[in-house]
Formats: C-alpha cells, sequence, structure tokens
C-alpha cells in the first residue's frame, strides 16, 4: 500500500497514512498550522477592528484633536506590501511544483522587502515628529502610532517565520501556506487600515 503524507486528504482517493500523528507524537499533525494561523488570525483582526471602532468614535470628539499630513511615504509602504504578497504567493505556487530553490530565493526576496515596509513606517514615525504630532500629546497622533506599530511588530513575526522556513532543517507544504496565509492577511489588514487613517485624517 503506497505510503502518501497530505495536507489535503480529499484530493485523493488512496488510503491516506499520517506518520505525523501515529508515529511521531511530538510532530503536530497535518492541518495544525493552518488552524493555528487562522485563529490567530481571527484574534488580530477583532482586535484592530476594535481599535479602528475606537479611532473613528475618538474622531468624533475634536477635543484636543489635531489633525495632521498623513506622511506621503505611506504610499511606499502600501505598495511594498503588495508587492510582498505577489514574491511570497509565487514562491508558495513554485514550492508545491518542487523548486525549493528558486521558492526560498522569492520567501528571502518577500523577507527584505517586509523590512524596507518597516523601514518606511519608522521614516513616517519621523515625519510626523517633524510636523509636532506626538504620541502623547495629540490623540489622532497616538491612533497613527498604535495601529503601525502594532502592525510592523506583526509583521515582524511574519518576517520571522519566513527565516524559519528558508533556514529551517525540514519544510513541509503546509508551513508554507499557513506564511503565505498570514502574511497575505496583513497585507490586505494595512491596507485596511491605511484606508482608515486616510478617510479621518
Amino acid at each position: 500500500m503506497p505510503r502518501i503524507l497530505s495536507d489535503r486528504a480529499d484530493k485523493t482517493d488512496q488510503f491516506v497514512v499520517l506518520p505525523a500523528s501515529l508515529e511521531d507524537p511530538s510532530k503536530s499533525p497535518p492541518g495544525m498550522y493552518r488552524l493555528g494561523v487562522w485563529l490567530a488570525i481571527a484574534s488580530i483582526f477583532a482586535f484592530f477592528m476594535a481599535l479602528m471602532i475606537a479611532y473613528y468614535w475618538r474622531a468624533q470628539s475634536r477635543e484636543h484633536w489635531e489633525a495632521f499630513d498623513l506622511p506621503p511615504i505611506l504610499w511606499w509602504s502600501t505598495g511594498l506590501i503588495l508587492v510582498s504578497s505577489v514574491t511570497l504567493e509565487t514562491a508558495r505556487r513554485l514550492f508545491r511544483r518542487g523548486r525549493w530553490r528558486v521558492a526560498s530565493q522569492l520567501l528571502i526576496a518577500t523577507t527584505c522587502i517586509g523590512a524596507a515596509f518597516v523601514a518606511c513606517q519608522l521614516n513616517g514615525w519621523k515625519d510626523l515628529i517633524r510636523q509636532g504630532a506626538y504620541l502623547s500629546e495629540n490623540p489622532h497622533a497616538s491612533f497613527f502610532y498604535i495601529f503601525t506599530g502594532l502592525h510592523a511588530a506583526h509583521l515582524l513575526g511574519g518576517m520571522a517565520a519566513l527565516c524559519v522556513l528558508v533556514f529551517g532543517r525540514t519544510i513541509r507544504r503546509e508551513l508554507v501556506d499557513a506564511a503565505a496565509t498570514y502574511w497575505h492577511f496583513l497585507g490586505l489588514l494595512w491596507v485596511a487600515l491605511y484606508a482608515t487613517l486616510k478617510s479621518i485624517s
């Protein structure tokens, strides 16, 4: 009987043996990484939704609410994170075809683009400081720092996961899919955050 290790058992008509759960209890069975990522996405989404609702609610009261110009570099941030989603998705598809060397190069490129995104966010902070918009003095600026800072922190976690994929000893297709799902979510989340900031500012 052929032994097949697959995280999509419903795609084959052959009997599937799962060594991860039957032979080595220390390994997570297929599907656990995907489930973990979706649970993390759900919690992050709920958290940022609560922040955006609070942002809209606080913006209705103009007391101590000082307007500022959004840093133009945020356009570059948005473009970079969208490009990084394209490179990561390409890497994921190449990995499925067994072209790991090219896929790993694209994963490294995605990580570098992510680092450039974080650098742009830090540059945006410097722009706000030059405008005199500080974290503790202006509630409007406070939300900007919170949105961009927390999003950048989650992106750094995604970059760490990509480094594990590139330099790890064993790579499973499910891990690559989970990392791609998380990264794409962060890209969409940033677009939503930027649109929110733009609409209020």
